[in-house]
């Protein structure tokens, strides 16, 4: 016998009732736009691909579909990209030179143009959330714009994605590729993919407050991205490197950077566990993890300027350190506004470690499928290449967390700290090895 029960938003669903018996009609149909979209691609563009690069694409339709059903809000943001993406396709029609002429290529959808919009709009992100954080009467409505412009980013970091996919097949036959081949790319992925999963944390645990914390993090990514494009002209698409030219990058690249991401959310949120442990701590310079964060983000210009590779934007890195230095001034004087607005000790631990757990899962994939993608390349699984020392480094600090949470009960503030200190190390496996060291992988070299 069948029991009706209510969910959190309010449907009524019946206990014993199948999976595919609980989907709307709306549901049903976004399924099958997913898979004529994936049939029209396949017609319309089989000749540039192989046998496994159309398999990863019929395969994409089921996976868009569950994602579409797990989280429904997927559903109008992959709508949204999808049109909009097809509208500047169309709009090019086979030459990239209307890019100058046609309004809405040239200001809004061409890749260019969308991640410069994503790029400011998580800047207005970032700025929103903290508002909210400080405000008095109108903090959700400012964590409420926060949000829906972290949401439009998103959108506009995956249009600007599918249509550089696009133009870089217009530039040529042998230039065509998907988009997560350089630190240009990666740093776009990085960023949706970090304010996606923040936002799905979001809207699970009805709190906004994190966004504040999380976005730092992402708009010190878009700093970057900013930076690589005017001094090193980044966004210039180019041919692949031979190791490159392979399908495994399709699937290594991005369950890499959902590792990334992931972390680097934890991490965040481990930071705002910090605060609210310290945050009535009356020796201000006692206040130890804002002093570290800040002196992470003063590393950050000192490190390229030292390597020389930030002599073309002197000015810039300092903006950077000043910006850093007022951001680390006002977390510090507002520590315990900051602290009550933050939800509960229990909540920011259980976002840490499912977002730990989700990172180290794919980061998982990602090293396996990196191993076999190496042989494939090279002829061996493992050549202890830097970067590839360094992933393991990693991944073994994340196994070493997750053993100590699920065996032994880590909780708290040596949860927190590690989790913030596996930043460090993952961000010198993303960047700093590129920066510092050389090796097989040296072609995402600064």
């Amino acid at each position: 016998m069948n029991t009706a029960t209510s969910t959190p938003s309010g449907a009524t669903l019946t206990l014993g009732e199948g999976y595919f018996a609980r989907r709307t009609w709306g549901d049903w149909l976004f399924a099958l736009l997913a898979l004529a979209g994936a049939l029209f691609a396949l017609w319309r563009y089989q000749g540039a691909m192989d046998g496994y690069e159309k398999a990863i694409l019929l395969c994409t339709a089921p996976v868009l579909t569950w994602l579409a059903w797990f989280w429904r809000p997927l559903r109008h943001l992959m709508l949204a990209v999808g049109a909009l993406a097809l509208v500047a396709v169309l709009s090019y029609d086979g030459d990239l030179r209307r890019a100058d002429t046609v309004f809405w290529l040239k200001y809004f959808l061409s890749s260019q143009s969308a991640i410069l919009w994503m790029s400011m709009l998580f800047f207005m992100s970032t700025a929103f959330y903290w508002a909210g954080m400080f405000a008095r009467g109108q903090a959700a409505v400012l964590e409420g714009l926060g949000s829906k412009l972290a949401w439009a980013a998103v959108g506009l970091a995956l249009i600007g994605t599918l249509v550089r996919w696009y133009e870089s097949h217009q530039i040529g036959p042998d230039l065509g590729h998907i988009p997560v081949s350089n630190l240009y790319e990666v740093f776009v992925l990085f960023c949706w993919m970090t304010a996606l999963f923040y936002l799905y944390y979001e809207a699970q645990y009805k709190t906004r407050a994190l966004g504040a914390f999380v976005m730092l993090v992402v708009s010190a990514a878009v700093g970057f991205l900013l930076w690589y494009t005017l001094v090193r002209e980044a966004h210039e698409i180019q041919p692949l490197v031979p190791a490159l030219q392979s399908w495994w990058m399709k699937l290594h690249v991005p369950a890499n950077f959902i590792g990334y991401g992931t972390f680097a959310l934890a991490a965040m949120v481990a930071f705002a566990y910090l605060i609210k442990l310290q945050a009535h701590e009356t020796h201000w310079y006692k206040f130890t993890p804002v002093w570290l964060f800040g002196v992470a983000l003063c590393f950050v210009p000192v490190a390229f300027r030292q390597r020389a590779v930030g002599e073309a934007g002197g000015s810039y890195w300092l903006g950077y350190a000043v910006v850093a230095a007022l951001i680390v001034g006002g977390i510090l004087l507002g520590r315990k506004r900051i602290a009550a607005r933050l939800p509960a000790f229990e909540v920011l631990d259980d976002v840490m470690y499912k977002a730990i757990a989700v990172g180290f899962a794919f980061f998982t994939i990602a090293t396996v499928l990196g191993a076999l993608w190496a042989a494939d390349a090279w002829g061996g699984y493992w050549s202890w290449d830097p970067k590839e020392t360094w992933a393991l480094i990693v991944w073994l600090n994340y196994a070493a967390w997750l053993h100590m949470r699920l065996v032994k009960g880590l909780r708290g503030a040596v949860a927190a700290w590690w989790a913030l200190a596996g930043l460090a190390v993952t961000t010198f496996a993303f960047i700093g090895v590129n920066m510092f060291l050389s090796g097989l992988h040296s072609y995402g070299n600064l």
